[in-house]
Order: C-alpha cells, then sequence, then structure tokens
C-alpha cells in the first residue's frame, strides 16, 4: 500500500481510534455489538408486531440501523474481523442478502487510524524507546489503513524512502476469536444454512490470517516475488528493508504509482496492456511458480503511468498452490479449450468445484450456465471484460440454487483461496473494461500453445 506519486493530502477529517488490544477488550467489544443489534431487533420486531407483520428472526438482524452498528463496530476492532468480512463482501457479494452485503461492503471503505500515542507504543515495542533516531523524518499521519495494519513513509539518514507497515495492536493473538465471532454472524444471519458445515473453511481461515499477521514471514514472500519477476518490466516489487522488519513492522522500498482504478481514465490499449500483465501473473503463480498471493483487494496494485508497470504490494496472503489444485485448474481450461461442455461440468464435480447434489438436482441450469459463459469467452479476438451481457443470465439461472440450501457446497480451502484470485483479477478487469486474448494466455500457460 503506497499513496500516489503526489505527496499525501493533508490529513483531514481522518478518524483516530484506538484498537482494542486485549482479548477482554475485543470480547467486550463485540458484547457491545451483540446487545446493540439485540436492542435494535427488539425495537424493529416491536414496530413489525405492531403493523401487523410476523417478521422473520433474519429480517430484523438485517436491519439498515444494524448494518450501520456491525459495520462501526468491526471497523473499530479491525484484524480478522474485518478482514473477514472484506473477503466476504467481495467474493460472494452477489450470494448474500442486500442488507448484508451493505453492512460488509462498507467495511472497505472504513478503517480507523491508530491515534499517535498508540502507535509509539507499538514502534517502541518492536524498535526500542529511541526508534526516532533511525529516521531523518517519519510521517506520523499514515498514508494507507487497512484491517491488520496502516502505512507510513519514512526517510532514512541516507535519503531513502520507506513505506513502514504498522500492524495494530493485538490483531495477532485476536485472530481465533475474531473469526468465530464473523461465523456466528453469518450463522444468525441466515446466511449460511447450519447444515453447512464450515468447521474446515474456518481453521483454514485463522491458519491463514494468522500466516498474513506475521510480518517476517510476508518479507520472506516480497523477496521471493522480487526475485521472480526480476527483469520484467511489467512489473515492479519493493525491495525489503530487513533490518527493520519485525513480526508486527514491515519496512519496504517505497514505490510511487497510482491506485489501479486511475486506470479506467486511460486508453483502451493501455488498460488492455495492463490487465493482461495480471492475467498472465495470475496464470504463472498457478502453473509455473506454485505459489500465488491470493488477496485481490484492488489497493494491492499500483499503477506507474510513465513505465506502464505494475506495482505489486502486500504479500502476506501469499500461499503455495497444491499440484492437485493446479491439476484441476488445467483440466478445466483444457476442456474449456475444446469447448467440451459436458466435460466441464463433469471435471468441476469431480475436482470439488461444483457438489455433485447440486449437479444433479439443477443440471439443466448449470449446462446453460457453461453455455452462456462458454459463448461469451469464445467469441471472436480477444475476451471484452467490459461485456458482462452473459453475467445476468448467469445470475438468473443461479437462483434456483442458491436457494435451494440442501445443496449448498464448499469446495476444498484451495480451491477457494485460488479461486478469489481468479475471480478477484475478473472482476478488476471488469471494471477498467480490458479486452484481453484469454483462450490464448491460457494455452500458453498449460503448454498447448495455439
Amino acid at each position: 500500500m503506497h499513496d500516489d506519486d503526489d505527496p499525501a493530502p493533508p490529513d483531514r477529517g481522518v478518524r483516530h481510534r484506538a484498537v482494542p488490544s486485549g482479548r477482554l477488550a475485543r470480547l467486550g467489544g463485540f458484547g457491545r455489538l451483540a446487545g446493540g443489534v439485540a436492542g435494535g431487533m427488539l425495537a424493529e420486531g416491536a414496530r413489525r408486531l405492531a403493523a401487523g407483520e410476523r417478521p422473520r428472526i433474519g429480517d430484523l438482524v438485517l436491519t439498515p440501523a444494524n448494518a450501520a452498528r456491525v459495520a462501526d463496530r468491526l471497523s473499530h476492532l479491525r484484524g480478522a474481523a474485518m478482514k473477514l468480512g472484506q473477503m466476504i463482501s467481495m467474493d460472494a457479494g452477489d450470494m448474500l442478502p442486500a442488507d448484508l452485503s451493505a453492512i460488509l461492503a462498507r467495511l472497505r471503505d472504513q478503517a480507523y487510524r491508530m491515534p499517535p500515542q498508540q502507535l509509539d507504543r507499538v514502534l517502541r515495542q518492536e524498535w526500542g524507546s529511541d526508534w526516532r533516531r533511525r529516521f531523518r523524518h517519519f510521517e506520523a499521519s499514515p498514508i494507507a489503513a487497512a484491517s491488520i495494519g496502516q502505512v507510513h513513509r519514512a526517510t532514512l539518514p541516507d535519503g531513502r524512502v520507506l513505506a513502514i507497515k504498522v500492524q495494530y495492536p493485538g490483531v495477532a493473538d485476536s485472530i481465533a476469536s475474531d473469526v468465530d465471532n464473523v461465523a456466528t454472524l453469518l450463522r444468525v444471519s441466515g446466511v449460511v444454512p447450519p447444515s453447512l458445515d464450515l468447521a474446515p473453511l474456518l481453521a483454514e481461515a485463522k491458519r491463514q490470517l494468522a500466516e498474513e499477521a506475521d510480518y517476517v514471514r510476508e518479507g520472506e514472500q516480497l523477496r521471493g516475488y522480487r526475485a521472480r519477476l526480476a527483469g520484467d518490466a511489467r512489473y515492479v516489487v519493493p525491495a525489503l528493508e530487513e533490518a527493520l522488519t519485525t513480526r508486527r513492522v514491515l519496512a519496504m522500498e517505497f514505490v510511487p504509482g497510482r491506485p489501479i482504478e486511475t486506470l479506467a481514465d486511460a486508453g483502451q490499449e493501455t488498460r488492455d496492456t495492463a490487465i493482461t500483465a495480471l492475467v498472465t501473473l495470475v496464470l504463472r503463480e498457478l502453473f509455473d511458480f506454485g505459489v500465488m498471493q491470493t488477496d485481490p483487494n484492488f489497493a494491492n496494485y499500483r499503477w506507474q503511468p510513465d513505465t506502464g508497470a505494475l506495482v505489486l504490494l502486500d504479500f502476506g496472503a501469499t500461499r503455495a498452490v497444491p499440484a492437485d489444485t493446479a491439476a484441476a485448474y488445467r483440466r478445466l481450461i483444457e476442456a474449456g479449450l475444446a469447448r467440451d461442455r459436458d466435460r466441464i461440468r463433469n471435471i468441476a464435480v469431480e475436482t470439488g468445484f461444483l457438489g455433485a447434489a447440486a449437479a444433479a438436482a439443477h443440471r439443466p441450469a448449470i449446462d446453460r450456465i457453461v453455455a452462456a459463459i462458454d459463448a461469451a469467452l469464445h467469441r471472436p479476438g480477444p475476451f471484452d471484460f467490459g461485456d458482462r451481457a452473459f453475467v445476468p443470465v448467469v445470475r438468473e439461472e443461479a437462483k434456483a440454487m442458491i436457494a435451494d440450501r440442501a445443496t449448498w457446497h464448499v469446495p476444498h480451502v484451495e480451491t477457494l483461496f485460488v479461486q478469489r484470485k481468479v475471480s478477484g483479477t475478473a472482476l478488476l478487469a471488469a471494471r477498467l473494461k480490458a479486452r484481453v486474448d484469454v483462450r490464448g494466455l491460457a494455452a500458453v500457460a498449460i503448454g498447448r500453445e495455439r
């Protein structure tokens, strides 16, 4: 996370709020959230009963007022609770009730910042009481604030400029309880049926978030990507400043760049080139590197208009891609390139992308979804991510499947993390209306050049 090429604007209207760092303080935070939501439910329930309605519990939980309470409390707690909320809002927005989507989407834009005193305490613990002597200048106002940490710009005595990511206190210790509390929110809201076993997914989410909270590990992943992409002018990966990096502080070279979304104002060729580079990177991660940065948050990418290069940031969510997961994607791509729709469906079930019960109960709808995507991907010329004509078809056909909770299926966690990156990349490409030779890139990636 780095700011634009221009100096950071004055810090007007910034919301400083100390992050609850102890377990009891965070538990109290969730307790106040539960109390506030319960009070809102009682008030709304009384209002509806007085109007002659018989409200459902889910309707009472997901009121606009309760949405505001949940979003505000999770943004205050930050850490895993906020991170999971952001992940769910990006990855499953179309499947969630509109009000719950609103709760979670608000988390992408909300992030309180540590007060200066709390920031100083964290840096004293990590660097010692004389930490300021390490720098010519350290900007107290963060240039970015997110779910797990906030980023500051600093200048070393030799003039080099760094980006310093400082983790919010208590984040690492609260991961397990935060994940459980968000899962409870999903259960109570009625989004997840009781019959669906989320235990493996929740266990993996806790492990993944614990890895993201280890900045020494992230520094190692940063170095790995910098080495893999060395010499490729399409990408820029910051250099790690190892001497200043600890488990709770990540120091790296400050690399100027603009938000990736500003590419929307660039010409078609520029947008196409940038997204082609990004799709190429995803395919290399899957079939070449054997590791993937699985967080597709737009803030993890920047763009340099002078060079056209993509700046890659935030490697906390980097994880190994198992060989069988890559093989499953390879088989799906092969079937897709061959336009064998029956094989696509069968492989999706065999590899766990699609549940067998759903495939049996909703085969006609699944076949129509596969046909719509196949037709869009095989139009002549590059794939136009801006042409979303097939999306309403897919959404309409999926309605009955989503409503049929008895056939809901949780794919293998490794598939979910990879698919999160694939879907997030497609979402960015659609936002930028890019045109990319997806078929050609996929054929090269699996060694089937056409």
